[in-house]
């Protein structure tokens, strides 16, 4: 009876972190400005590393949220300051197996930041390019002093 009892205890867990990860997501977009955003988290093997998630649309910044994760906190940041698109590309080899075919890749850059490579829906990167060149009234003198994409 007691390999039972374990076995319920271990099935009652599984259970709460699934409606966990379930319920995190469902505060993410229900807070609106939500979109599907994969990161590039590893650029030492060409063509791998992406990770899935959330990004959510704060002001100037863009906070990433991995989808399989218990973190309420964005795992990354990425900010308009000093942003520029290096290039657009679509997935090609093995990315084409972990990111949906009509997916766009996106290179960004910071003047003091190595590139990071991010991806979204095609339909995405027209809202994505609209953040990104609209700012408020007068921050566009101070964009190149903000912070950059940070961990």
């Amino acid at each position: 009876m007691l390999i039972v009892e374990w076995i319920g205890f271990g099935v009652l867990v599984l259970l709460a972190a699934v409606g966990f990860l379930i319920l995190r997501r469902a505060l993410f977009i229900r807070a609106g400005g939500t979109i599907r955003l994969s990161v590039r988290t590893s650029v030492s093997v060409p063509e791998r590393g992406w990770s899935n998630g959330l990004g959510r649309f704060v002001g100037p910044e863009l906070r990433w949220y991995r989808i399989f994760s218990f973190a309420l906190r964005p795992k990354r940041t990425l900010t308009r300051a000093g942003l520029v698109i290096i290039s657009r590309r679509t997935p090609a080899g093995q990315e084409s197996f972990s990111l949906p075919a009509d997916w766009v890749i996106l290179r960004c850059s910071w003047p003091t930041q190595e590139p990071i490579e991010i991806a979204m829906a095609e339909t995405t990167v027209t809202g994505f390019l609209s953040w990104l060149e609209s700012a408020p009234p007068g921050e566009v003198a101070t964009r190149r002093s903000g912070r950059s994409f940070e961990r």
